[in-house]
């Protein structure tokens, strides 16, 4: 990037962090309470709610790297993926969860999922192992939201990898250790605008690079595959589901279903103010989602025009970091700029509402029932405490990652970590808000099995012992395909075992359900009258 440009970039990095702690600062007030400090008080609106759940869901993970990966796997027909995640992911997500969610979790006092397990199935043993499913996985996780920073980074500036994590890490800790989940979520809505500006202007540039929407899709068309699904097929990367159709279905399902059972999405629905919110948040969450996700894999798809730049082989995962940055490095130093803030704003958002879930949980779940005796500002201050902890250790394992990239354990956890966090909770979380008859065992049976799939798909991918061929092999042929598995089998197994296993106790449950039947009254603008 030429010097006006860099100098450029450095001036809106310097404002935006200057923002971001501001409100930190400023959202002290919210954050004198455990209620407020972890769910704002209950009490926040649409725009801040929906905002918050669109930027805990897109990071530079989605931008970077899943946009190049799956663009360059599917072509223009990787825009399903952002459909997918705006319709699935978003808008029912919403319908399907949010309202109950907002209802029970309030009625019986939860803060977070691990709380939820307890309260709901009646069970200590249930919130323990859903905290350490959460602090076992969440971590690199965390960790790897750092991903794509680097190259992309390398554009504008020639600094160290470890200077632009341990900037960003420092300072998402600050403004989140002094305003909690306020300053988060307002965080979270500055963010988000910054994203949508940026990808909407991304999205022309990429097009007007290449001559036009027309000309660069008949420059795709001519692009024969390579896949044995569709070798030689000329046009596989601009058709209707691209040159691996299969392969496009799980990862819109891994990516779109998987914010069901993820404890840092859903607890969102936690703190949203009221029904009127509920109502809004959906819409304005879907839209978002169509745009951000949409338009990243969007351009995602015109990644195999950039063939000739890239520098690594193509198809190689070391290379798929790359694409996107490779594609941003053809355009205007100003869109450059913009799009170096909005990763970095992607990032940072999701980044705080992991290390607040994390440590929120271990605290609220793990340590204050230990400790019996802890009062609120007590806890305020270990979650406190946790959050730079959390920060640190996903700082450090990046660092180690990037420096030392023989360490495949790490970037193999990465991989699992969302497969294992949705395939344990979605069922028992969802079966748990909707049937009195979902039992303990059953829910102890989706963690078993979710994060059991998930680790002998590490064992598999570190060469314990390997499986090939049959549904085995389709099943463990990579962890987005078992991390599928893992959350569609989970949906068919709480079921079944609630059929066979003791059931909680009635009373009890019926008193938990209760939070659905209050009467309440609305003008007739909300429902029709008698």
């Amino acid at each position: 990037m030429a010097t006006s440009a860099t100098i450029l970039t450095i001036i809106l990095l310097v404002l935006f962090f200057s923002l971001m702690i501001g409100i930190g600062l400023y959202c002290r007030k919210h954050a004198d309470s455990v209620n407020g400090f972890v769910l704002g008080g209950r009490n926040v609106g649409p725009w801040l709610t929906a905002f918050a759940f669109g930027t805990s869901y897109f990071s530079a993970v989605i931008f970077v790297g899943y946009a190049g990966q799956f663009g360059w796997n599917f072509g223009l027909a990787s825009t399903w993926i952002g459909l997918g995640n705006a319709f699935i992911g978003s808008l029912l997500a919403w319908v399907v969860l949010g309202r109950r969610t907002r209802l029970m979790t309030n009625h019986i006092g939860s803060k977070t999922m691990p709380d939820f397990f307890d309260k709901r199935f009646d069970s200590k043993k249930l919130k323990i192992a859903a905290s350490v499913i959460v602090f076992v996985f969440l971590i690199p996780y965390t960790a790897s939201l750092y991903n794509g920073l680097s190259s992309l980074f390398n554009i504008a500036f020639s600094v160290p990898y470890w200077v632009c994590i341990v900037v960003m890490a420092a300072l998402t800790c600050v403004y989140v250790m002094f305003g909690g989940y306020m300053a988060t979520a307002i965080n979270d809505f500055i963010q988000g605008i910054i994203m949508l500006v940026g990808i909407i202007a991304v999205v022309a540039a990429v097009l007007v690079d290449n001559g036009g929407l027309t000309e660069a899709v008949r420059r795709l068309s001519e692009i024969p595959s390579t896949y044995p699904e569709s070798a030689g097929q000329s046009g596989a990367f601009t058709s209707f589901f691209g040159a691996q159709p299969v392969y496009l279905l799980i990862v819109i399902l891994l990516t779109s279903l998987g914010t069901w059972g993820l404890p840092q999405m859903v607890g969102k629905f936690y703190s949203i103010k009221n029904e009127d919110a509920i109502r809004k948040g959906t819409i304005i969450s879907t839209i978002f989602a169509l745009i951000v996700a949409g338009g990243c894999y969007f351009i995602g798809g015109f990644g195999r025009l950039y063939t000739d730049r890239l520098t690594d082989d193509p198809d190689s995962f070391r290379s798929f970091d790359n694409i996107i940055p490779t594609i941003l490095s053809t355009l205007p130093d100003v869109i450059i700029s913009l799009v170096i803030i909005l990763v970095l704003a992607a990032s940072m958002s999701t980044l705080s509402s992991l290390v607040l879930t994390s440590a929120s949980t271990l605290t609220l779940d793990v340590i204050s029932p230990i400790r019996k005796k802890s009062d609120g500002k007590q806890e305020l201050l270990i979650m406190r405490g946790f959050i730079v902890f959390f920060v640190a250790i996903s700082a450090v394992i990046a660092i180690i990652k990037d420096a030392y990239p023989e360490f495949t354990f790490i970037a193999q956890m990465m991989g699992i970590s969302w497969g294992a966090l949705a395939g344990a909770f979605i069922a028992p979380f969802m079966y748990g808000l909707y049937s009195k008859r979902t039992t303990r065992a059953a829910c102890a049976a989706s963690f078993i099995f979710g994060c059991g799939i998930e680790i002998v798909q590490l064992l598999i991918m570190l060469g314990v012992f390997s499986v090939e061929g049959g549904v085995l092999g389709f099943v463990f042929q990579n962890s987005l395909y078992s991390g599928v598995f893992a959350m569609l089998g989970g949906l068919i197994i709480v079921p079944i075992v609630s059929l066979f296993t003791k059931k909680c106790d009635k009373e009890k449950v019926d008193e938990i359900f209760s939070c659905y039947n209050e009467e309440v009254t609305v003008p007739v603008t909300d429902a029709l009258g008698k």
